[in-house]
């Protein structure tokens, strides 16, 4: 729980949820709660957590950091 009016202690949350409604919802709304379940999964899941690039990854999607990384990691153990 962050402190009220301080959206700087939970910044992690405030970004995601800033970017959900900027980047999802621009469109309009959805037809009904199952429509919004699966969209709102479907940018979670598929898109935010894997395509999209963060800046605390240096612009990079999260599935590229990771496969980068147990390369290096692979790499590494087998020297």
């Amino acid at each position: 729980m962050s402190r009220a009016d301080d959206p700087y202690d939970n910044a992690f949350a405030e970004s995601f949820w800033s970017r959900l409604k900027a980047e999802m919802l621009e469109g309009g709304a959805f037809l009904d709660v199952q429509d919004a379940k699966v969209e709102i999964f479907d940018y979670i899941e598929i898109y935010y957590n894997r395509v999209r690039r963060h800046s605390s990854l240096g612009y990079e999607s999260p599935e590229h950091f990771e496969s980068q990384y147990y390369q290096k990691l692979a790499s590494k153990v087998c020297r």
